[in-house]
């Protein structure tokens, strides 16, 4: 199942897609008298996106026909982040050899390195990176992200991908020049608002049978500046979770983001597109304040 997240009118509401485009929750719970609830967020908080799955896939031809008046194309809709308020944001550094040859820095190889995210860094699919007026060289990160579907924590099973909801596309930003000037500022570096893009699109792990294959590019104005696939990364997504929970309590909605292949250098007018194969591609276009 594929869950997005999109404007009506004044709100954001999780829709799900079908073969014909989307169909927003409070349709289907409005036509089927259910009520599911009407946002990403809400389904992942109350646990109920499995048994959403299940009951949307035993819906019969002549329901889903009722359908059909409800659903939206999407070229016509608005897409917004995922959701706006995750609890943490856990991004992973250096998960790829090229990429840590990028910024001149070893791959870790015993720990992954980590740092967290505030949620006022989070914009959605076609907003504005904001490039910000304290730093010169800001790049851009295509990331497979995992979203957190239970609560976990000293997680030991050799299943530990059973912990997640699914997938969402992500890019992530870093103030470069900032984090070479000493590695302790690899927080400041990666917190200004707007740098994270999230969404719009929920696909559940079912729709991924091949986790490894997944290929995760980084384009820039339309050309692939880095890519790679999932089986590259030197900390696997089940690696990531299982080492996580051991850290700390990983609740409903919280996101990792996995790693990246590579980055491009950012500049004003730029257009900065996560796409991995198979998923809705993500795309931001560049502003520099300092040219306001």
């Amino acid at each position: 199942m594929r869950l997005y997240s999109i404007r009506l009118g004044e709100e954001e509401t999780a829709a799900l897609a079908t073969t014909e485009g989307l169909l927003p929750l409070r349709a289907l719970n409005l036509l089927f008298k259910t009520s599911w609830p009407e946002t990403v967020w809400d389904i992942l908080q109350m646990g109920v996106l499995n048994e959403l799955r299940t009951w949307f896939n035993n819906l019969s031809q002549d329901d889903l026909k009722r359908t059909a008046k409800e659903q939206l194309k999407r070229t016509e809709v608005l897409y917004c982040p995922l959701y706006r308020h995750p609890g943490k944001i856990w991004g992973i550094g250096l998960n790829y050899p090229a990429h840590a040859a990028d910024l001149s820095a070893r791959t870790p190889q015993e720990l992954p390195a980590g740092f967290i995210k505030a949620d006022t860094t989070i914009i959605g699919p076609g907003d504005s990176v904001r490039l910000p007026l304290l730093s010169q060289k800001v790049t851009g990160e295509a990331e497979l992200g995992l979203v957190i579907g239970s609560e976990i924590k000293n997680l030991d099973s050799e299943k530990p991908l059973r912990a997640l909801a699914g997938f969402v596309s992500i890019i992530d930003m870093t103030a470069e020049d900032i984090l070479r000037k000493n590695p302790r500022y690899l927080t400041l570096s990666k917190n200004f608002n707007t740098f994270i893009s999230l969404g719009p699109q929920l696909v559940t792990v079912d729709e991924i049978p091949h986790l490894e294959d997944l290929k995760i590019s980084t384009l820039l104005n339309g050309q692939v500046a880095a890519e790679n696939t999932v089986s590259e990364m030197t900390f696997s997504p089940a690696f990531l979770i299982r080492f996580l929970a051991k850290v700390m309590t990983l609740q409903p909605g919280d996101i990792i983001s996995s790693g990246t292949p590579g980055a491009a250098a950012l500049r004003h007018g730029d257009r900065i597109e996560c796409r991995i194969n198979g998923f809705e591609p993500l795309r931001n276009p560049v502003i520099d304040l300092k040219r306001r």
